[in-house]
């Protein structure tokens, strides 16, 4: 076991791919965000977007060979990237215990062959863990100016970007006292008006499965109470063995649990928003920042083992029509 604490390991070029962000970065653990992610687009990260084309139908007319059309729109939105490094430290002991116990909680090992291979690969879960964590939590609560004491301060996440497109009226629809909102409607009201306050655009996208609603675990909550105590049996069968995705009208309810961060930060912690998935987008380079690696080691005058990462990451709400929003605004 002690080869595991003083063999270096390095992973840059293929092996940051394949081996560490890839499967950081797709699978249950991407789907868990409940967001798009583009993983090693070429920085500067731009997200090109084609709006739905008018009438492209005319009369076939054997005169014309090209009767022509509406051009279609092209947006296009650049995503802030910033360079970051995740970086953990275990003294040894601790260390040791915390893979051990990550290899024998497999089923699949032989106690009495623990290979190097075995070892590395507990080792990398641990960090790629970690670090996905992180890059959730900073997602939401992001604030890399510090003013709202979120702790997160590697980039903007979407909670400070949604508070300030509410503050300046960017959204096609948005109301800033939630809590007021709340002493006088039921989380169904307010999730029925923010359906119809939706913008012709996101309504047209309905039918395509990915407009969802993003909560905070008191609005989840409040919607799940109301399940209970109005469906009978079925309420009776999820009581028992709970609920592994709440829906709307067919809209997903996605919590969003950032506990107990945000409680101790100055953002409110109620908020619910609507809008399409794809619209929600994070970015993560490895190919084109300087630099890029992840590096696990023995120090041996601090006696602790070391993990770093180094990469770029950031996010965005590509179009802010397609966005309903309800927070309680931080000023």
């Amino acid at each position: 076991m002690s080869n595991i604490i003083v063999n270096p390991k390095n992973y840059t070029g293929h092996e940051l791919d394949t081996i560490f962000f890839r499967p950081l970065l797709s699978g249950p653990s991407a789907e868990s965000l409940g967001i798009r992610i583009l993983y090693n687009m070429p920085m500067p990260t731009v997200v090109q977007m084609w709006d739905h084309s008018g009438n492209v139908l005319s009369p076939f007319d054997e005169a014309s060979a090209w009767s022509g059309g509406t051009k279609t729109t092209h947006y296009q939105k650049t995503i802030p990237m910033s360079r970051v490094k995740a970086e953990n430290a275990f003294s040894a002991s601790d260390y040791f215990s915390t893979i051990f116990e990550l290899i024998t909680n497999r089923s699949d090992v032989n106690m009495e062959d623990l290979t190097g291979t075995e070892l590395e690969v507990a080792e990398t879960e641990l960090f790629r863990r970690a670090i996905a964590e992180s890059i959730r939590m900073n997602l939401w609560l992001g604030d890399k100016g510090g003013e709202l004491e979120t702790g997160y301060t590697s980039f903007d996440g979407l909670l400070k970007i949604i508070n300030e497109r509410v503050k300046n009226d960017d959204f096609y629809y948005a109301k800033g006292d939630l809590d007021s909102q709340l002493s006088s409607y039921t989380v169904q009201e307010i999730f029925d008006l923010m359906i119809r306050k939706a913008s012709p655009r996101l309504k047209g996208l309905y039918n395509e499965g990915e407009v969802a609603f993003f909560v905070s675990p008191i609005i989840y909550s409040l919607y799940e109470s109301f399940l209970d105590n109005n469906f009978g049996t079925a309420a009776y069968t999820d009581t028992q063995t709970g609920r592994r995705t709440l829906m709307y009208h067919g809209f997903p309810v996605i919590e969003i649990n950032l506990d107990p961060a945000i409680s101790s930060s100055k953002l409110s912690q109620n908020f619910c928003f609507f809008t399409d998935r794809r619209n929600l987008v994070m970015a993560v380079n490895t190919a084109d920042s300087p630099g890029s690696e992840v590096r696990m080691w023995y120090n041996p005058d601090q006696m602790e083992n070391r993990q770093r990462a180094v990469f770029a990451i950031g996010c965005e709400i590509l179009d802010d029509e397609l966005v309903c929003a309800y927070t309680n605004v931080t000023e």
